[in-house]
């Protein structure tokens, strides 16, 4: 079965076919035409004839920090949604816990012929951006904003700057926070930076604010939330980093007696259909981590050559210029404040 033979039994041009198996524009008459003629005969594109014609290989490499992640699943949907769309395999380089992992995956992915790399971005010293700055096909970063890359990224400064707002609106004055290695200048040093300017804004000292720093799992949570108890006992509301560390903080909570939220407040980031089934439901950053995945596989098929529904620079100029997106959030308001 040949793409001529599709064509004539669909009554469009091979052209029209080939446009259509590429993710090409074409009117909905014709797209349904194909489609059916497509499932009719069973017909698949021959990839390896199209990789030597065209020299590339129709995969792109994503390299994530961690892999049971609820944000980072998230972000793979968006992504694989729009790469199987148009026709691309995805290879997946899990760098977790060796951040080094990185950029050997990177350079492997390269040296494969992959031919774009999606690179969910936490550290980012002055080595990796200049390695990454030197890629040899197109790279997208997601989740951080760095200056010299393609990126989309989050609000993280004003999402949780909302976040513990409303904490304190509350009435909750003896706030404390359970933050991740900074290094990570979104989800570390930018949500750090959030809460305390709450703080500030409301007329307290956000320098005074007891800090402890966990690992992205729940028992970390739970961990530094019994000591912060041991050393704040009076504390009333809690802000976490992540979904995940702040119901390891509502386990130590309610291990020591503490009723949320009529005695304590907590919040965390992320909106994971964790969230809905703990006992209180909890109040979360929502964060389009999906919509995220998507964009950033968008903007990489438009710097691979690849035509995109619904990728739209121009709607931002500065994101034009920086080929960077920074997205929105919303505050999902539950029971545990």
């Amino acid at each position: 079965m040949t793409i001529k033979e599709v064509a004539q039994l669909a009554g469009v041009s091979a052209a029209a076919v080939s446009r259509y198996l590429n993710g090409g524009p074409l009117s909905q008459e014709k797209k349904e035409k194909i489609a059916w003629a497509i499932e009719e005969t069973g017909y698949r594109p021959n990839l390896m004839a199209k990789t030597m014609r065209t020299g590339k290989v129709r995969q792109v490499g994503i390299i994530v920090p961690r892999i049971f992640s609820e944000s980072v699943n998230q972000m793979m949907d968006g992504i694989a949604e729009e790469l199987l769309e148009k026709g691309y395999l995805t290879v997946l380089g899990y760098s977790d816990p060796r951040k080094d992992r990185e950029l050997q995956y990177f350079d492997m992915m390269q040296s494969n012929r992959v031919a774009g790399i999606i690179l969910m971005g936490t550290a980012f010293s002055d080595y990796k951006k200049s390695a990454l700055a030197g890629s040899t096909v197109p790279l997208v970063v997601t989740g951080q904003c760095i200056d010299e890359l393609p990126c989309v990224y989050h609000d993280d400064f004003n999402g949780v700057r909302e976040l513990t707002g409303l904490l304190l609106r509350k009435g909750r004055r003896k706030l404390v926070y359970i933050g991740v290695f900074e290094e990570d200048k979104a989800a570390g040093l930018a949500r750090r930076q959030g809460m305390q300017q709450a703080v500030r804004d409301a007329g307290l000292d956000a320098d005074s604010v007891p800090r402890k720093i966990a690992d992205f799992n729940a028992e970390s949570g739970y961990k530094c939330m019994m000591e912060l108890l041991e050393e704040h006992p009076d504390l009333d509301g809690v802000v976490c980093a992540t979904d995940i560390i702040a119901h390891g903080a509502m386990g130590a909570l309610k291990a020591s007696g503490r009723r949320i939220p009529e005695e304590v407040s907590i919040a965390g980031v992320g909106d994971n259909w964790s969230d809905m089934v703990s006992t209180p439901k909890l109040t979360t950053l929502h964060l389009h981590q999906r919509r995220c995945g998507s964009e950033a596989a968008k903007m990489l098929l438009q710097m691979i050559g690849e035509e995109t529904e619904g990728f739209d620079e121009a709607r931002e100029p500065e994101a034009q210029r920086a080929r960077q997106i920074r997205l929105g959030y919303r505050i999902i308001e539950r029971e545990s404040v």
